[in-house]
């Protein structure tokens, strides 16, 4: 039986991963940090997944993790720098670290979650860590594949629950982040995980850097509009230039520990987030999630108090 290590398995992707693994009959050990939230998120597959707490950036701790791993899923990322966890740290000297602990190993079969837009050329940080990873992946020789998704939604996603809590604190007016023209093409966290889960035995898919995206571009302006449906709210547009706010974002970011934007993801407005050649549906012939309705109710979830606490201590209740 195929042995499937997630890294980051108590992570938003990953607590969508491991269930489908599961459920396909693989064995799944789940690279944690926080043991406590992996067992609360994935609490019904307690009994049916191995557990294992690990640091990606401490190397000596990711050896015993590989034993007996046929299959290496590597997830493990920060959007948001807090603390000593750096995008360099995390994002690229992890997954180095990673994927030389697979090949100590022996582990042939390397499964890398990078971004779309990542590229060691750029000169924002995120994406260009991102970009240096999967460069390293590439250069492993083992049989790799990338997936490359747009901005992923999900019920514990960062991003749009960001735009949501802001707009629990803006009872009137809400800023039109950047004019509202970036573009992206939203994809829900289940068809990211979906993909990804066939990838584990579809040989067709090694060597190469699969785009994901949902089956809309749409610009923040638009997902701003959508946001503020899904939660039923209406506020006056403030058309807001990235010039304008990366000071009040610095200040967010020195006096709130879970600041909802930050300089560098501010950063990331001045690049397209569009998928060229949709892998999910191109390559896996399925019929993407759209960002709208039914699929981005779980943003109502968000209310005042939970907001506040996240602001002021950077902790989610969950």
């Amino acid at each position: 039986m195929t042995t499937v290590l997630v890294t980051g398995a108590n992570g938003y992707v990953g607590n969508n991963i491991v269930p489908k693994l599961v459920e396909r009959g693989y064995t799944v050990r789940a690279q944690v940090r926080n043991m406590d939230v992996a067992k609360m998120r994935l609490s019904q597959y307690q009994d049916r997944v191995e557990f294992v707490q690990a640091d990606v950036t401490d190397r000596v701790s990711l050896v015993a993790l590989m034993h007996g791993v046929d299959v290496v899923i590597h997830l493990v990322a920060i959007a948001i720098e807090k603390g000593k966890a750096t995008y360099e740290e995390v994002n690229y000297q992890g997954t180095i670290n990673v994927v030389d602990a697979a090949k100590q190993a022996g582990i042939k079969r390397f499964i890398n979650m990078s971004q779309n837009g990542a590229s060691s050329a750029l000169p924002y940080r995120f994406l260009k860590s991102k970009g240096m990873a999967q460069e390293y992946v590439a250069r492993s020789g083992m049989d790799w594949t990338a997936l490359r998704p747009s901005a992923i939604f999900g019920t514990q996603d960062e991003f749009f629950n960001s735009i949501a809590r802001l707009v629990q604190l803006t009872p009137i007016i809400f800023p039109l982040i950047g004019g509202g023209k970036a573009e992206f093409q939203p994809v829900s966290v289940l068809d990211v995980a979906e993909a990804t889960v066939r990838c584990v035995d579809d040989e067709t898919t090694i060597g190469k850097e699969l785009l994901l995206g949902g089956p809309e571009v749409l610009t923040l302006g638009e997902i701003e509009e959508r946001i503020l449906v899904a939660l039923g709210a209406r506020r006056i547009w403030f058309p807001a230039p990235v010039g304008l706010l990366r000071l009040p974002v610095a200040i967010m970011e020195t006096l709130l520990p879970g600041s909802p934007v930050t300089s560098s993801l501010l950063d990331l407005l001045a690049v397209p987030n569009v998928v060229k050649d949709n892998a999910l549906v191109n390559h896996f012939g399925m019929d993407p999630i759209p960002f709208k309705g039914e699929h981005i109710a779980y943003l109502r979830d968000n209310n005042v108090g939970d907001t506040l606490n996240i602001f002021f201590t950077g902790k989610k209740l969950k």
